[in-house]
């Protein structure tokens, strides 16, 4: 009886253990790396630590990182982003935050290894969001007020159907507000109307303290400039007030062809002179890119080329290795549709592109802006576009650009010949862009991005990794002063040379609106302080 009594209470003690280690077990995420304290906040029910969410954000656009979070945020609202940061800050020991948009960064910039990965798409679903509306005030105009996390090709349809949309764009239209914000969103309607982060006039944003600030050029300023380009390290944005211009219905859409790189930039620079927002006989856009033996005329982002002219192009391109194309656009309504060839012609006059070898379209104002959508489409029917895109984006001195084409162009990128991908080359205007902010480009009155847009397969990306790294040692060694757009760096000096003569202030900025150093982990910036 003794012994049956023993036996039992020891198979007890078993199932008490075992349950325990169970229950412990569970609940490990947040004793490991987040207080148990979180369990109890009202928004905890929108707190996710399944194996599913924990690895919707473990990875990214660029497929190369993959960093798990303790939890991922699914937020019902702004006060639940402000509590959770605010819990952070607070907290003895505090953990790491990251906003993710779209995902469409290709580096881990959105990833917050053993912290939290705040999902801002979940705000659309939700009324407590900012949304998308269009006001007009008497001092600003017309302009949109929009959450962060919402889309810009959501913000193109909303503000078209009032007859305005923004001047400012990317190439690729579904990202997110806060996204492109944060690091400045270009295209080639910068050269004329500057960055995104240019044509913004307010803004909400949750501080690395958890506080929400309304910021301007004129109100919380500090705050306003260091976000613009700051790469998410001072804060979240959840508000932006986006300038809106009367929105053209149609685009008249040119590609030139050149053999030759030096006329190729003088006609592009000659062309981004004529820049004035009021200037009517300027262009909307210009961008440039790259033609070679290894890659089609035609890629993901545009099939522009008709299929009928594809021998010919090839043609060309084969005997000069390197044909570099300048693209161009000029936005017209049914007041300028009878002047707008007219005003091309014009521009177009005494460029020194191959004869023969100009290529025009006629489209609306929409499918011009959402031209990569379709090849997007079609490289997610086929399965290619969740791969490693292993990509460099560069600002270079326009002083440079023959070096650059010489040591880059042809003696890295043509000799390897494994560059399939798009490959962009175009002229901005630094007068476009506010020193204030916290975006970096180089000192020089024009300066051009360069962009290897390389898509690859998950057993091959690790040789366009290394073609990168080639071309960075290039600039260096020949004493280019390059700037990284969309900046992937793995230690603190090389942040400092980065943000040069901006880093003092940027180091202070981050003191004073992120003193814990929360925000952003998966930028590196201040990750080994």
């Amino acid at each position: 009886m003794a012994e049956n009594s023993t036996i039992t209470i020891c198979l007890m003690a078993i199932l008490f253990i075992t349950r325990l280690a169970s229950t412990l077990g569970k609940s490990r995420p947040w004793t490991g790396f987040l207080s148990p304290r979180l369990q109890t906040l009202h928004f905890a029910r929108n707190l996710h630590l399944e194996p599913d969410a924990i690895k919707s954000v473990s990875s990214d656009y660029g497929n190369l990182v993959h960093e798990n979070p303790a939890a991922v945020l699914y937020p019902s609202s702004i006060e639940d982003i402000t509590s959770l940061i605010k819990f952070s800050y607070n907290n003895y020991t505090p953990f790491t935050v990251a906003a993710r948009g779209h995902g469409h960064s290709v580096g881990g910039q959105a990833m917050a290894s053993n912290g939290v990965v705040v999902d801002m798409m979940s705000l659309r679903h939700h009324k407590n969001g900012t949304g998308i509306t269009v006001l007009k005030s008497p001092s600003l105009g017309f302009y949109a007020d929009v959450g962060g996390e919402q889309l810009w090709i959501d913000i193109l349809h909303s503000t078209i159907e009032h007859g305005f949309a923004p001047v400012s764009w990317t190439d690729y239209l579904y990202l997110t507000v806060g996204g492109t914000l944060s690091n400045a969103g270009i295209s080639g309607t910068t050269f004329r109307y500057g960055p995104q982060i240019s044509n913004v006039y307010e803004m909400d944003v949750v501080t690395g303290k958890g506080e929400v600030v309304t910021c301007s050029s004129r109100s919380n300023s500090e705050l306003f400039y260091a976000v613009l380009g700051g790469l998410g390290q001072f804060g979240i944005i959840t508000r932006a007030r986006i300038a809106l211009e009367p929105a053209p219905k149609r685009v008249k859409w040119v590609r030139m062809l050149y053999s030759d790189f030096s006329a190729f930039t003088k006609d592009q620079e000659l062309l981004i002179s004529i820049n004035g927002r009021k200037q009517k006989n300027a262009l909307d856009y210009l961008e440039g890119s790259l033609l070679m033996v290894q890659g089609p005329p035609n890629n993901w982002r545009s099939s522009f080329f008709p299929s009928s002219d594809i021998p010919k192009i090839m043609s060309l391109v084969t005997q000069h290795a390197i044909i570099y194309c300048l693209e161009a656009a000029k936005n017209y309504d049914d007041e300028t549709r009878h002047t707008v060839d007219k005003d091309l012609q014009q521009l177009f006059k005494g460029l020194s592109f191959v004869d023969g070898f100009m290529f025009e379209k006629d489209v609306s104002y929409v499918d011009f802006l959402n031209r990569v959508r379709s090849g997007e489409e079609k490289l997610h029917s086929q399965g290619l576009w969740d791969v490693p895109h292993p990509w460099l984006n560069l600002f270079l001195p326009k002083s440079r650009i023959s070096d650059f084409n010489k040591g880059v162009f042809h003696d890295i990128v043509l000799k390897r010949n494994i560059t399939t991908g798009v490959v962009l080359f175009y002229p901005m205007n630094r007068q476009k862009w506010d020193d204030k902010m916290s975006a970096v480009i180089p000192d020089e009155d024009v300066f051009y991005t360069v962009g290897f847009l390389h898509s690859s397969g998950f057993d091959d990306w690790q040789a366009y990794d290394q073609q990168n790294k080639d071309i960075l040692k290039f600039c260096d060694q020949a004493g280019i002063e390059i700037k990284q757009y969309l900046p992937l760096y793995n230690s603190y000096k090389e942040w400092i040379n980065h943000f040069g003569s901006k880093w003092r202030r940027f180091r202070e900025r981050k003191a004073q609106f992120d003193p814990k150093m929360m925000l952003s982990p998966g930028q590196r910036i201040f990750n080994d302080i």
